[in-house]
């Protein structure tokens, strides 16, 4: 069985050997390249500039959109007239998100590379941000250690994670009773205040915090969207296909009933909300 992420709130990690770090990495670039992020991002495109809206960078600024999938953020970013680049582990995503530099115009520079092992210079960037995507590295301690270090002092560093209590929270709770987490922290500490601000430590300055609501709006019902996560969404798209098909249909019906169950949308139209933590402070 192949599993792709960890869903659960809660786990004993023991320390990885050279060995096991490598295979886990592989495992989940796997899985980040499984679907179609570019298109399964398509919906979620809003999220990026309502969080861009919210921090405080200036046109003309320098970003690192860490975990940047196809680059929602980072081309929203350079929209507003700030020098963006994208870093994503996943192939795929960066070869889709340069096409999109391509057909869209905003000139970014996109990066094959792991927000554990960032290839750039100490200081590098004004800011340093990430949505929904540097939560889900295996080692958060030394994630956070990086995204710090390549952000000049005094600079922005911005976060948006999923929460346990959340939606996202509840149905990573549901895959986690189908498709057993490997043994890495949960991508979900991330939206813990207490945990984001013990891992960033006296390596930042005003740390601000804040729990936000992202609308997921689909226009079609909660079954097809179930399925439209299982086609698109990498973690879900692996997670199926680990599971024999009386697992993957037993899943299937409890993630439906959840969407259903959230769902304020009617019934040919989804809208659930989400809550997520989104995390603004300055490097010390």
């Amino acid at each position: 069985m192949m599993t792709p992420i960890p869903m659960t709130t809660t786990a004993t990690v023991q320390p990885a050997t050279p060995g096991s770090m490598s295979a886990l990495k592989a495992r989940l670039k796997a899985t980040w390249m499984a679907g179609d992020y570019d298109y399964f991002s398509r919906y979620m495109a809003q999220s990026a500039v309502e969080f861009l809206d919210r921090i405080p960078i200036q046109a003309g600024s320098t970003l690192l959109d860490v975990a940047c999938g196809s680059g929602q953020l980072a081309l929203a970013a350079a929209r507003k007239g700030i020098q963006a680049t994208g870093v994503d582990i996943a192939t795929n995503s960066i070869h889709a998100a340069r096409m999109r530099v391509v057909y869209e115009g905003p000139a970014v520079e996109f990066d094959e590379g792991d927000v554990e092992d960032l290839t750039y210079a100490d200081g590098s960037f004004d800011a340093v941000a990430t949505l929904f995507g540097a939560m889900f590295a295996p080692r958060p301690e030394l994630a956070a250690s990086e995204m710090m270090r390549v952000v000049k002092p005094g600079g922005l560093i911005a976060m948006a994670n999923w929460t346990a209590q959340g939606f996202i929270g509840k149905m990573f709770k549901v895959i986690s009773g189908f498709v057993e987490p490997p043994k890495m922290p949960s991508p979900l500490m991330w939206g813990d205040e207490a945990t984001v601000a013990e891992r960033f430590g006296m390596g930042v300055k005003d740390l601000r915090m804040k729990r936000v609501s992202y609308t997921f709006d689909y226009p079609f019902p909660p079954a097809e969207v179930v399925e439209f996560f299982r086609q698109y969404y990498g973690p879900a798209n692996l997670g199926f296909a680990s599971l024999g098909a009386s697992e993957a249909m037993a899943m299937r019906s409890e993630l439906e009933k959840l969407w259903s169950s959230h769902n304020t949308g009617g019934k040919e139209r989804t809208v659930v909300p989400s809550e997520y933590l989104e995390v603004v402070a300055r490097r010390a």
